[in-house]
């Protein structure tokens, strides 16, 4: 039997068209449910990340060698050395990424190493207008600094509890990767509170393995709210791209340094005065912990701290701090480095078998700080402190293209040995450093290990 031409005609039609139709009808499944999408979450929060680009001069001069007497011997230059010239300054760009919280003062939030060394910070909104930023303060601790823009109709993002988070939580990265321009990648939480990276003084990460590379640095992490849960900051990649383990700074943490600057330009951070170690399984043995107990160990109490006077001994594991389990020193110092002088926290501590709950007021900060060019010229460029968690020297920060970054040092390091004598404060650093001009040897606690690092 023939199918009549005008029924071939309509079904040509109707084939042709069909994808057409498709595209006016919603996208559903078999039952008639409309598919999932981050499309909507997306153009309410996509407005609040923005580009930065940052702006810095580097001043060069002529080869040293130049001057080198053997040197202009050899190639027969003139005996007489020339005068120091300087070369024209070279301007140096670099990009990252930020999130606005705070739309009618127009404040960004990013990553303190976006803007680390910036003559000039340029934020650019994803509208396609561009705002020369002023720098309200940083913290390099925690790697969060904070700007500001004289804009209208911003808009900013709204924040979640990051202490809420879970691992298997769906998450979204948004940021610059690579100086794109604006991209979008979606992943799980991998892991909380990770530590012991040497990236930051303060570590407690989310770990997620939505895509971050080089340019998310300072973009948003956030949930499927669209409700901001981290900073996106650092990457472990062996080849400098994406291989599924980004890291990003809690919002709680970022949000109470940011709380600080904004108030008084800088971090005032406490201490409650004790020194702490993680618990290995054969402390574990010896305190007769049971199995899947977590906690800190207490390895000394500090004389008249916060910590003394609430009663707190060599000797007390605390388990938890306001009612969260602690699973690491980091963690412990973490949620510590966020409260404020006068804070309270509330510690669940187990003594000789006994659980006790201490409330302990955070005290101001008593920890001196120091910039070790002013002890040896050999280490220019390295900011240190007394280490708040015990003995030795605590690696603030170290200067990009220093004599100090050079020698391998990274901040998060504890020097504990100098020339070859123990180091528990900046005093004795400063007496072991004084017994060579020429040479340091330095022995250095980094991530739970311990190197040697000599420096001539």
């Amino acid at each position: 039997m023939k199918t009549p031409k005008y029924r071939l005609f309509l079904l040509l039609l109707l084939t042709l068209a069909w994808p057409a139709v498709q595209a006016v009808l919603p996208g559903t499944d078999a039952l008639g449910r409309p598919f999932p999408s981050l499309a909507p979450m997306l153009k309410q929060v996509n407005p609040a990340v923005v580009n930065i680009a940052t702006y810095s001069t580097r001043k060069t001069s002529d080869n040293p060698l130049l001057n080198d007497p053997f040197f202009r011997k050899f190639f027969d230059f003139p005996d007489q050395p020339q005068p120091e010239r300087r070369v024209p300054d070279k301007r140096q760009q670099s990009a990252g990424s930020g999130v606005i919280v705070d739309a009618g003062d127009g404040i960004v939030m990013t990553n303190y190493h976006v803007v680390r060394s910036a003559d000039e910070v340029q934020v650019s909104l994803i509208d396609g207008r561009s705002y020369e930023a002023s720098i309200v303060g940083t913290d390099p601790d925690l790697d969060i600094a904070i700007l500001k823009i004289d804009a209208d109709d911003l808009t900013d993002v709204s924040f979640a509890d990051s202490s809420l988070l879970e691992v298997g939580d769906f998450v979204v990265a948004i940021g610059n990767p690579f100086g794109l321009g604006q991209t979008v990648t979606t992943g799980v939480v991998s892991a909380l509170g990770r530590s012991g990276l040497g990236i930051e003084g303060y570590e407690n990460f989310i770990q997620t393995d939505a895509s971050i590379n080089p340019g998310n640095s300072g973009g948003a992490l956030v949930n499927l709210k669209g409700e901001l849960v981290g900073i996106n900051t650092a990457i472990i990649s062996p080849a400098g791209g994406n291989v599924g383990i980004g890291f990003a700074i809690p919002v709680n943490m970022a949000t109470a340094s940011m709380r600080q600057i904004i108030e008084y330009g800088e971090v005032r951070r406490g201490q409650i005065g004790i020194g702490i170690q993680n618990i290995t399984p054969e402390l574990r043995d010896a305190f007769d912990l049971p199995r899947g107990q977590f906690g800190v160990l207490v390895t000394n109490v500090f004389k008249d701290t916060p910590a003394a006077e609430a009663g707190i001994r060599s000797g007390d594991i605390i388990v938890e701090a306001d009612g969260k389990t602690t699973r690491s020193t980091a963690e412990l110092r973490s949620r510590i480095g966020i409260k404020e002088v006068g804070d309270k926290v509330e510690l669940k501590i187990l003594r000789n078998g006994d659980s006790l709950q201490l409330t302990v007021e955070v005290g101001r900060a008593k920890s001196r700080q120091a910039k070790v060019e002013t002890l040896t010229p050999l280490l220019q460029g390295l900011q240190v402190e007394n280490n708040p968690d015990g003995k030795g020297v605590l690696v603030v920060a170290v200067a990009p293209d220093s004599a100090a970054a050079y020698s391998g040092l990274r901040a998060g390091d504890v020097i504990v040995g100098a020339n070859k004598r123990e180091v528990d404060d900046i005093e004795s650093l400063q007496a072991a450093l004084q017994l060579s001009t020429t040479s340091v040897l330095l022995r250095v606690d980094r991530n739970g290990g311990s190197l040697f690092i000599v420096i001539k």
